[in-house]
């Protein structure tokens, strides 16, 4: 079944609210045709309303890099999906591993974002991945499978169809080791499988899945020549403008 690749930048804590709109800028007007690749920024939450409205008549999607799980309420310092939803962002960042290491985010965490995220008619992009120490102690595939199951409990089959999943093994999060394609592959086509066990083998066609992990220009032809991976959640290589649309280009 064929899927259009979705290529989202993750831009973590980085650029200024100008260095921002001077990104958009320059890129908007240069990404492909939606019908061939979905590109998503993923900016920190400080710039989101400058960023779609900068990207209103554009191809160019923008996601959030995380939201709370309540719409509203006495949460200091927390985003609302509501406000986010509100303010027309496409796309939410949730479960990243930094959140789950920094911030001890949980595996109910992330489902309850997710349930926010579809209230206010935003799609999540879900990540997951494991340790090295979990890599070489070959128990990746039954780790990654448990956060998969956590993260879309109670959701609708429409819900996962829709949204998307990406792979990211912690140890190939900025520390320049990338995956090999074979073991994105690998770990793509068993995040699809537990999707199909889960709901169904039609909910797991159609459900992306990105890999991430020191991707860049060079190097993403090959991960998107893998059958089950779908596009990339890429950090680094997405802050500067030539780089970020080279990765487009590789792909449409």
């Amino acid at each position: 079944m064929s899927r259009k690749p979705i290529i989202a930048g993750n831009w973590k804590m980085n650029k200024t609210a100008a260095e921002a709109r001077e990104f958009i800028e320059a890129v908007k007007n240069q990404v492909p045709a939606n019908e061939l690749v979905d590109s998503v920024v993923g900016a920190p939450n400080l710039f989101v309303e400058g960023m779609t409205k900068g990207t209103k008549d554009s191809e160019l999607k923008v996601a959030a890099q995380n939201c709370y799980f309540e719409d509203e309420g006495a949460y200091t310092g927390e985003t609302s999906p509501k406000a986010l939803g509100a303010l027309g962002v496409d796309y939410v960042i949730i479960g990243h591993s930094e959140r789950r290491d920094y911030f001890h985010e949980t595996d109910e965490e992330v489902n309850k974002k997710a349930h926010a995220i579809f209230r206010n008619d935003m799609l999540p992009i879900i990540c997951c991945g494991e340790s090295l120490e979990t890599y070489e102690a070959g128990k990746a595939e039954e780790f990654v499978g448990g956060q998969i199951k956590a993260a879309l409990k109670d959701l609708s089959a429409d819900q996962v169809a829709s949204l998307v999943l990406a792979y990211e093994p912690i140890w190939a999060i900025g520390t320049g080791k990338s995956a090999t394609k074979d073991d994105a592959q690998k770990m793509c086509a068993h995040i699809r499988s537990v999707v199909a066990g889960e709901f169904s083998q039609d909910v797991a066609d159609k459900v992306r899945i990105q890999y991430g992990g020191s991707v860049k220009p060079e190097n993403i032809a090959d991960y998107m020549a893998c059958p089950d991976v779908d596009g990339a959640l890429v950090g680094g290589a997405s802050l500067k403008v030539d780089s970020f649309l080279a990765l487009l280009e590789a792909v449409k």
